[in-house]
């Protein structure tokens, strides 16, 4: 009996030694676990790059097919066309393609993997900030695509360089500020498809009837009201005015405004569902 009682002593130190550490490691702060799941986000694309057809899809089809079948009919050329068009198209590619970090968030939700997350002592919010900031490398692909399909195509920005990258800044933000609307669902569908489909329930009006495709001066009087207070129209309106190098004060802070009131009103919505989802 004395054996194997300083058996298991000289056992169990030497288990003790094994996994017990002087000092306990620090907690990662906020932003460490933020880029996190920002850098999971990122390995999700790498491990199934398939998930990145939307991405590449979405904008070359609304490029070629808008741009070749409504051109001449709009314009008079597609050439013509095209200069109006490609903003709205940036703009139509990243909102659609935004839609997906609801999606993610819910698949986690479904897989059950989510509420491991929930259990670990990080930044509550770090698993859906991560997430949002992980879908710009989306959003980022999707204007390359778009703009770089439209300069093949012929567009020329009149802004330059600088436009053009203020423009992608711009819609940048406005597409962080929409993934909270998009987190929100993610929490309360109950299914990744469902996600999707509310998605497109949302951004198929406001997209379509939008500035994106036509003048909404050509628009009759009723439909032009909803499209001048659409958000998309004046997201759509500074993306062209920084693009042509015409951009004023009002339509760039309209757009923050805007992006900054979505985040405000559905960021903590978000967290306040995350934090009592059962």
């Amino acid at each position: 009996m004395t054996t194997t009682t300083t058996t298991d002593l000289v056992f169990d130190q030497a288990l003790r030694s094994a996994i017990v550490t002087t000092e306990r490691p620090p907690r990662a702060s906020a932003l460490s676990a933020s880029l996190a799941f920002s850098w999971r986000a990122l390995l999700k694309i790498k491990h199934v790059p398939e998930q990145l057809g939307d991405v590449v899809g979405i904008p070359i089809i609304f490029t070629l097919l808008f741009t070749y079948m409504f051109g001449g009919a709009l314009a008079g050329t597609t050439g013509d066309y095209l200069q109006f068009l490609l903003p709205g198209s940036l703009v139509m590619a990243v909102l659609m393609v935004s839609m997906y970090a609801g999606v993610g968030l819910n698949t986690d939700v479904t897989k059950g993997v989510f509420d491991r997350f929930r259990t670990l002592p990080i930044w509550r919010p770090a698993l859906i900030v991560g997430g949002l900031l992980g879908d710009v490398l989306r959003y980022v692909i999707a204007s390359a695509l778009v703009i770089g399909l439209g300069l093949v195509m012929g567009y020329h920005p009149a802004g330059g360089v600088i436009g053009v990258l203020s423009g992608v800044a711009l819609l940048l933000v406005f597409a962080f500020g929409l993934g909270w609307v998009w987190t929100t669902l993610g929490l309360l569908m109950r299914t990744p498809s469902a996600v999707m489909n509310m998605g497109m329930l949302v951004l198929f009006p406001l997209t379509f009837a939008s500035n994106v495709f036509v003048d909404p001066s050509t628009l009759p009087g009723w439909l032009r009201v909803f499209v001048d207070a659409n958000p998309v129209t004046h997201l759509v309106t500074a993306e062209r005015s920084l693009m042509d190098g015409t951009a004023t004060a009002a339509e760039i802070i309209w757009v923050l405004v805007a992006s900054a009131a979505l985040a405000a009103v559905f960021a903590p919505l978000t967290m306040w569902i995350y934090r009592n989802k059962q």
